[in-house]
């Protein structure tokens, strides 16, 4: 089965930054469309950044030009390096693979769904104080 477990989150101050990795096995890694999604407690959950299979890479307007999306096909990983972190970006963070798309930049302008992707983690913690 498909296994997810993202890392990298915690608690800084508003500035500062983050790089959160997600690991991920048990499926043929470079042939999926990957993603970040975020949820911060009361609030829909958003889709963040997605990476394609060809390596284009999409944003969501909040955190445009902040955050940045890179696969490591090597070792396994998604990650999210997040800087100039603002208190809205405090949410609970969860990587995400569709295992029948190539493409799905289009989830970044997606709220309250998953976007098709069938494969999660359980989320890492991102807290940014002001």
């Amino acid at each position: 089965p498909v296994h997810l477990v993202e890392s990298g989150g915690g608690s800084v101050q508003s500035g500062g930054s983050l790089r959160l990795s997600c690991a991920i096995s048990g499926y043929t890694y470079s042939t999926y469309c990957m993603g970040w999604f975020r949820q911060a407690p009361g609030k829909e959950r958003e889709g963040v950044a997605a990476i394609d299979t060809d390596w284009t890479t999409s944003y969501a307007d909040s955190v445009k030009g902040r955050f940045t999306i890179s696969r490591d096909n090597a070792k396994n990983t998604l990650n999210l390096q997040m800087n100039s972190l603002k208190p809205e970006d405090t949410a609970m963070y969860y990587c995400a693979v569709d295992p029948e798309a190539s493409v799905c930049g289009a989830l970044v302008q997606t709220t309250g769904s998953w976007y098709g992707m069938d494969y999660r983690g359980k989320g890492t913690l991102v807290t940014i104080s002001s």
